[in-house]
């Protein structure tokens, strides 16, 4: 019988880990991802924010391996973030909840089952109506004036809107939504975690509205769903909703609108749909919005082989923009025409496994009609920066830009569709 390799024990305390919370990672983390190829090593020592140590994922086939086998590689932090300061920043992004994200097994299929059937009762063929109601009441605050901030002005708000409408949430509810997110994603830790409190109990208050009046919308499909969740449940279930899609849908959508008011394969406007759809899948492969996520935890010591051990109770997080440019995968990859990845969606910017993001449909949808209303509206929409003084959000997990500052000629407002 062939002996198991032997774990080589604890990294020393002097371990060089590359600081992903760093300022320097978030202008130019492609860089970074080509030094640590350089070490040749699959799995490479990061720091999450000072003082908290993980290992990345920088191979595609070793994060593939690890996304397929939930025993080996859980997603219940709950043993590690009680070794964690309880105001560390990362905490509000990996701190556990009772969804299918931090769970497997019969847990993992129940939660998992209410949030499919919560997200796929949404209607589909209502979506371009209701985002064109969004959107032209977004562009008709800014239209006039000939300059807008397309994160803040327009992808922040429209994203959060759109999340409100398909789960139901009323307008007096939906702003302390909105303040709360708002705070939520502020550098002030003390604010991020008053906004975190503030959505906590907005939710709270939209879940009981959603037991004594249902509607058809994913909060009450999730209340009242066979599995019988209770309101910390739920709640969970729509945190990983609003946290996932807000984040991961105003980042595409700002990435894409840069790529494409920026990259002259873009310029023409013909074809709209088609270029529209290509700009994602390719800012998907190059520079997905979730950068470096889907998270795991061994539960003991653990040998990948060749790649080497990782140890027990440490985040292994899985970094889908560099697996995305595995020079391994990449050179397999059919490129279309100056480089984009035309019609391709082999990537793993929505994870693979049982951790999928369920909402993958809907994603593309509300990211393709939010960037063509915009476009349509505003053709000759210019960056008013160079996009190497873009200045990006410093943080370990997301791709993300502060600003999109962009110029235009004025334009009167438009009707806005009912």
């Amino acid at each position: 019988m062939q002996s198991s390799p032997t774990y080589p024990g604890p990294a020393p305390q002097d371990e060089f880990r590359y600081p992903l919370y760093s300022p320097e990672f978030a202008a130019n983390p492609h860089s970074w991802y080509e030094h640590m190829r350089a070490t040749g090593q699959s799995l490479v020592p990061v720091e999450l924010a000072p003082g908290v140590p993980a290992m990345l994922v920088i191979r595609h086939k070793t994060a593939v391996r690890i996304l397929n086998d939930p025993q080996h590689f859980p997603s219940d932090p709950r043993e590690w973030q009680g070794t964690v300061p309880q105001d560390s920043p990362v905490l509000a992004m990996m701190g556990y909840l009772p969804a299918a994200r931090y769970s497997i097994g019969l847990e993992h299929a129940r939660y998992r089952g209410a949030s499919a059937f919560s997200i796929d009762g949404v209607n589909v063929n209502g979506l371009m109506p209701m985002i064109e109601n969004i959107a032209v009441t977004l562009i008709n605050t800014f239209c006039e004036r000939g300059r807008a901030d397309l994160m803040g002005d327009y992808a922040f708000k429209l994203v959060l809107e759109v999340l409100n409408r398909i789960c139901g949430c009323p307008e007096d509810i939906g702003k302390k939504v909105a303040d709360g997110m708002t705070k939520r994603f502020d550098q002030d830790r003390a604010l991020a975690k008053e906004g975190m409190l503030e959505l906590k109990q907005a939710l709270m208050e939209l879940i009981q509205l959603k037991r004594d009046k249902p509607g058809d919308d994913a909060t009450t499909r999730l209340v009242q769903h066979s599995s019988g969740l209770d309101d910390t449940e739920v709640w969970a279930q729509l945190m990983s909703f609003y946290g996932a899609g807000f984040e991961l849908q105003r980042n595409l959508i700002v990435n894409t609108l840069l790529m494409m008011l920026t990259d002259p394969r873009y310029k023409d406007n013909s074809g709209r749909n088609l270029a529209t759809m290509t700009a994602i899948d390719e800012v998907l492969f190059n520079d997905p919005p979730m950068a470096n996520f889907c998270t795991t935890y061994p539960r003991q010591p653990t040998s990948l082989g060749d790649d080497g051990w990782v140890p027990a109770h440490q985040p292994v997080v899985i970094s889908l923009a560099a697996c995305n440019n595995d020079p391994e995968i990449r050179d397999a990859i059919h490129e279309g025409p100056g480089g984009a990845h035309s019609g391709n969606r082999s990537h793993l910017a929505w994870s693979i496994g049982p951790h999928a993001c369920p909402a993958k449909p809907l994603a593309y949808h509300v990211t393709q009609y939010a960037i063509d209303e915009v476009l349509n509206a505003l053709p000759d929409m210019e960056v008013m920066q160079p996009p190497d003084k873009l200045l990006w959000r410093p943080g370990p997990f997301t791709r993300g830009l502060v600003t999109l500052p962009v110029g235009f000629a004025p334009v009167p407002p438009m009707i806005v569709p009912a």
